[in-house]
């Protein structure tokens, strides 16, 4: 009799699987569910609302956790202990950028840095009801994964293409709050897959430190690519050229239209930026120059700082029309990895000021390290028979 009431009930639920919208995910949640009352059952030597003698502790309501898996995202109602916490063993390995935000938000408390906003966000975590324990086994080998990714050799792939930018953030250092840069670099590999391959802290974007940045890529085994797409930061492009002899350097065209803009009247901007765009959409670097060449001679009396602002660098962002077996649209500015650092940047906004170097540089490479993985599953950034072409042209 027993057994049939079990036949029966596990057929029901079967069947209210088989009516939802995706039956395997609902399963999946289910059996996530079920997994976690009784491992809590477990830990507190009790089962909900049992009245028992030797209950080790208590529960104290649920909290939403998202669980992103390969069937699909579902939400699950964590059980919440009143003493120690509880993880379910399914979820206690967070993301990379989970744990680091974890860790930001322990170290913010231990530098005494506290503030609402690191509150509520400890609270969103979750973290109120987790040990300083349970913290470190979460976080467990973190750091050894991120220094990992940060120096792994570079040998194994060619990047013919490079972009490069810089995320600014607050951060505490000696007592003091400064804004610190991380400069990213990213590339395309001979198959025109994107990498993360540079996260480097610095105080400052200069010759120097942007050396440094381009000779530790060369000692992870990076070869000199053919082309190098960034604003025009003096101490960038002056490093590019001292380590890089030979590479091409492509001055983004938005940054460079932002730059003659500034020196545009604010009522005649939207105007004159129409105008301005004709000259990177021309066929054809020639055609370029002639409708420069028009625009600086119709406004040259009028906007005469404008003028020479599009003069002067002019030529370095017309360098795209060298490669034309690639995409324009993306190798003649830096817009992929400044879409890529505005969404760290609104990831790691909720923060508000870091409570020190380090914690910064790890969030920052677990989100990243997040991506670089996406990438290498996604399709090309830049069709390989392109990339092929680049090389053979090379060669020739």
């Amino acid at each position: 009799m027993a057994q049939k009431q079990s036949n029966t009930n596990l057929s029901t639920l079967l069947f209210s699987f088989m009516n939802q919208p995706d039956p395997m995910l609902s399963m999946l949640e289910w059996l996530c569910e079920q997994m976690m009352e009784a491992e809590v059952s477990l830990k507190l030597s009790a089962d909900k609302s049992e009245r028992s003698e030797g209950r080790s502790g208590y529960r104290s309501g649920y909290r939403p956790r998202r669980l992103d898996t390969r069937l699909g995202t579902i939400y699950l109602m964590v059980p919440k202990v009143r003493q120690g916490g509880y993880i379910p063993f399914f979820v206690n390995a967070y993301k990379r950028s989970e744990a680091a935000l974890v860790q930001v938000v322990q170290e913010a408390y231990i530098n005494g840095v506290s503030t609402r906003k690191i509150e509520r966000l400890a609270k969103q975590l979750g973290i109120e009801g987790i040990s300083r324990s349970q913290v470190s086994e979460m976080t467990k080998g973190l750091n050894e994964q991120i220094d990992a990714f940060r120096n792994r050799a570079l040998d194994s792939h060619r990047y013919p293409i490079l972009w490069t930018d810089a995320l600014y953030e607050d951060v505490r250092i000696d007592g003091h709050v400064v804004s610190e840069a991380i400069i990213v670099v990213c590339g395309v590999d001979e198959h025109g897959k994107r990498d993360v391959l540079a996260i480097e802290p610095m105080s400052e974007e200069s010759l120097e430190s942007y050396k440094s940045v381009f000779s530790r890529l060369k000692d992870r085994g990076f070869q000199t690519p053919k082309l190098i797409i960034s604003d025009a930061n003096k101490g960038l492009v002056s490093a590019v050229k001292h380590c890089f002899p030979g590479a091409s350097w492509q001055r983004c065209k938005v940054h460079f239209m932002r730059n003659i803009l500034a020196h545009i009247p604010q009522k005649q901007k939207k105007s004159f930026a129409s105008e301005l765009k004709a000259i990177w959409l021309a066929p054809n670097d020639k055609v370029a120059r002639e409708r420069a060449n028009a625009l600086i001679e119709k406004y040259e009396s009028r906007y005469p700082q404008a003028m020479k602002c599009l003069e002067d660098g002019l030529e370095d962002s017309l360098v795209f029309y060298s490669y034309s077996d690639l995409d324009s649209r993306k190798i003649s500015s830096s817009n992929m990895i400044e879409r890529l650092n505005r969404e760290i940047r609104r990831r790691t906004s909720v923060i508000g000021i870091f409570p020190n170097e380090s914690s910064y540089v790890r969030l920052v490479t677990a989100y990243l390290m997040e991506y670089a993985e996406d990438w290498t599953t996604s399709r090309a950034y830049i069709k390989e028979e392109s990339m092929s072409a680049l090389s053979l042209n090379d060669a020739a």
